[in-house]
């Protein structure tokens, strides 16, 4: 039995979004038995913090960004993941350049957020046929299902729809903005997980 499952989130640099959306998702699964969550960058800016801004949006939505320190991305951080998170397609493709079989594991953020929009407790039975002790199983199952909705559910209506802007050395208006996009799908991916976490059969 999986005991632990990693979520793993991808930017540019590991110091804004990822890190955010790694502190949020930490927040919203962080209780949950055998949840692991980390972040890394394409082009990491290794050992440097979290700007500012960025910091101040983690902790307006009540992350922690004290502790963080950027890293840049591994095939090892992506083969030891059973979900990554990018946060663009630039990442996407830059995952799967690296580890072509990690794509299927990989989405964007908003991209995973609107595949599962309209998922249903009925489409959560294989989560909610294993043991309620098995979070990771669970887990697993809920992003085998999130990949085959691939093709089923319409694409964005404007490909960047699927991205979080970029606000590194940007406006705090960008900040803002990369947030409002950013927090809405981290939401939709720890609803999600809590629903398979616990849901029973009917």
């Amino acid at each position: 039995m999986m005991t632990t499952f990693s979520i793993l989130t991808v930017c540019s640099g590991n110091i804004c979004r990822s890190p955010l959306a790694e502190q949020l998702l930490q927040v919203g699964l962080g209780k949950l038995p055998g949840v692991s969550v980390a972040s890394a960058g394409t082009i990491g800016l290794t050992g440097q913090g979290m700007p500012e801004q960025a910091a101040a949006l983690s902790r307006q939505f009540g992350g922690d960004p004290s502790a963080h320190v950027a890293r840049e991305l591994t095939v090892e951080h992506l083969t030891s993941s059973n979900l990554v998170l990018a946060m663009s397609r630039e990442h996407r493709r830059a995952i799967a350049e690296l580890s072509p079989r990690a794509i299927r594991y990989t989405f964007t953020i908003r991209e995973f957020a609107r595949l599962v929009h309209d998922l249903t407790d009925n489409d959560l039975t294989k989560a909610a046929s294993l043991p309620l002790d098995n979070t990771a199983g669970r887990f697993a199952s809920v992003v085998g299902l999130t990949a085959s909705q691939r093709g089923m559910v319409p694409p964005a209506e404007f490909p960047d729809d699927d991205d979080v802007v970029d606000p590194y050395r940007q406006h705090d208006s960008v900040y803002a903005e990369s947030a409002r996009q950013l927090v809405p799908a981290v939401q939709s991916v720890v609803s999600l997980f809590q629903r398979a976490a616990t849901i029973v059969p009917v």
